[in-house]
């Protein structure tokens, strides 16, 4: 198979799949993993897909359709780490804390350590899997309707429970934020998010550089309202000073 041919059939597929896995390519057009790791590089150097880790992912699909919880887990990874860990240095002793949905949530909550005593208060299934073991951290479980998308539980039960619990800190992941817009896809989701925010002393986003400059369904938050936004040096100058002028912006290292 030509190059060119070659190119034309992994578009092909990325399009028609969404996202499709590094070895889903090599199966399909039977050439080594690094010529396939090249042709996504180049395909995403000339904007015709997204390079996720692991594989690729369809602009189209990226832009139209929320991914699943496991399919959020497979991108970014590298980026969402490095915020999970700027986030975990902001805990403080004693702290109560809210910690929302989201896979780069969940990672920050495989780094929490050397606190002493954490109350946390979650209406995600994930995260609640991810603390129930940590015995720094005393853990609560907000119930309601379960969304299997994010794994989260939202709704009228969760709502109303949240608007009566208070916070030192609450921690927030995002779908997408454009200038002063905190965007994600269920506005259900974005109405618990929202009511935490609105009890937590201090505020934070945490949000992966490609997250900045997209939109998604639901507008639940202004960014001006926030006092940190965490994302990535990747971000780029520019971008960087342009959130700079709605919040406080902490670069991961």
């Amino acid at each position: 198979m030509l190059k060119k041919e070659r190119l034309m059939t992994i578009l092909d597929l990325v399009n028609e799949k969404g996202i499709v896995t590094v070895n889903d390519l090599i199966n399909k057009v039977n050439v080594s993993d690094m010529t396939i790791r090249r042709d996504l590089d180049e395909l995403a150097g000339s904007g015709k897909l997204i390079r996720i880790h692991g594989g690729a992912q369809s602009i189209e699909s990226e832009a139209s359709t929320e991914l699943s919880h496991i399919e959020k887990k497979e991108i970014h990874i590298t980026e969402k780490i490095a915020i999970a860990k700027k986030a975990v240095s902001l805990l403080r002793n004693n702290d109560t804390v809210y910690i929302g949905p989201g896979t780069t949530l969940e990672l920050m909550c495989k780094y929490i350590e050397d606190i002493d005593h954490l109350r946390v208060v979650t209406n995600s299934l994930p995260i609640f899997e991810t603390l129930k073991d940590n015995h720094q951290v005393e853990l609560t479980l907000i119930g309601g309707t379960y969304r299997e998308r994010s794994g989260a539980f939202i709704g009228s039960l969760t709502s109303s429970t949240l608007s009566q619990l208070k916070f030192n800190r609450a921690f927030i992941g995002v779908n997408g934020i454009r200038n002063d817009s905190i965007m994600t896809a269920s506005t259900e989701e974005g109405g618990s998010q929202a009511i935490a925010l609105n009890n937590a002393n201090q505020k934070i986003i945490v949000a992966d550089y490609h997250k900045l400059n997209k939109d998604d369904f639901y507008k639940f938050y202004d960014l001006y309202d926030i006092d940190y936004l965490i994302t990535n040096k990747e971000a780029g100058i520019e971008k960087i000073k342009h959130y700079q002028q709605f919040t406080n912006v902490i670069i991961s290292d």
